[in-house]
């Protein structure tokens, strides 16, 4: 993993990585791990976003292996770390495309302004590196601002952008793009799509509609929907995980903005809640800045280990 990435990261992380470590630091300068002393470190953990499930993952862990013990505040971080980690490895997928399927289509989901359109981009250019093709389709219709973004990564890629008129029909346009996919023998398929939560039962019959048309020319498909999750929205983010489960079948996520947040804890709280596979992470604009999900490295991050 590039060092820029990693130091990227850690930068990103600094500030969930802050609230965490002083509090740690207040409660443990040299003390015993008792009631009391688990009781405060459960309440931070809570407050950096990890959810009540992890952070009771944690304290019960603790309270198996340490109870009793006088403990200093660098061995509380480092075995937090590890029990993060723990927590956070069998989510720790990248997104393998499957070369039986020409292409492989990802339907790429989630709230308005999460960063789906420029996370498209970016897998889109990782595709490339790898020697692979793709087709971008700019399914967000309503939006002008996501047809031209996209349009201006697919320049940037070398790669088609299928798009049609404001107000298009995203289905009509997922279609045409697969059959062009399929007859230029690209490996993958990446649809943008709308996400105007405030209209539910619209975006969910939209979603839908997409997937049943696919599915008239690739009965398998999608084989993969991505969920895109800002992770400046904290828990807000765990809600949208249960309403877009809700719509569509979800296979894995990307945490985008944690270069920006201080809530870096919420894709712990993630991990635990859904256990559903964490693709990517990203921590800025640049083409660089969505990298595969590490557990180990992420973990000791969020800490500052």
């Amino acid at each position: 993993m590039p060092l820029g990435f990693l130091s990227r990261l850690k930068e990103g992380l600094s500030r969930s990585t802050q609230k965490l470590t002083d509090g740690i630091t207040t409660v443990f300068r040299k003390r015993r791990l008792d009631d009391a002393a688990l009781e405060e470190l459960e309440d931070l953990l809570i407050s950096a976003d990890l959810g009540t499930e992890a952070a009771g993952r944690v304290i019960a862990a603790f309270r198996r292996s340490r109870f009793g013990k006088e403990v200093t505040d660098d061995e509380i971080r480092q075995a937090l770390a590890d029990e993060i980690a723990a927590i956070l490895a069998p989510v720790a997928k990248p997104l393998e495309l499957d070369p039986a399927k020409q292409p492989h289509v990802v339907l790429v989901v989630g709230v308005n302004g999460t960063g789906k359109t420029t996370t498209i981009g970016k897998l889109a250019l990782q595709y490339r590196e790898q020697g692979k093709r793709a087709v971008l389709v700019a399914g967000d219709t309503f939006r002008a601002a996501a047809v031209e973004q996209l349009q201006i990564w697919g320049e940037r890629v070398g790669a088609p952008v299928v798009a049609g008129g404001a107000g298009a029909d995203p289905a009509g346009l997922s279609f045409d793009a697969l059959t062009r996919a399929q007859a230029e023998g690209a490996d993958v398929l990446l649809i943008d799509t709308a996400g105007r939560l405030h209209n539910k039962a619209a975006l969910m019959e939209e979603l839908r509609k997409i997937i049943r048309v696919l599915r008239k020319q690739d009965p398998s498909a999608p084989h993969s929907v991505l969920l895109v999750l800002d992770a400046t929205t904290g828990q807000n983010a765990v809600q949208q995980v249960r309403v877009f489960k809700e719509m569509v079948e979800v296979t894995g996520l990307v945490v985008t903005k944690l270069d920006g947040s201080a809530r870096g804890g919420i894709v712990v709280a993630l991990a635990e809640t859904f256990g559903l596979p964490v693709h990517a992470v990203g921590v800025g604009e640049q083409a660089g800045d969505l990298r595969p999900f590490d557990a180990g490295e992420f973990a000791r991050g969020l800490v500052g280990v």
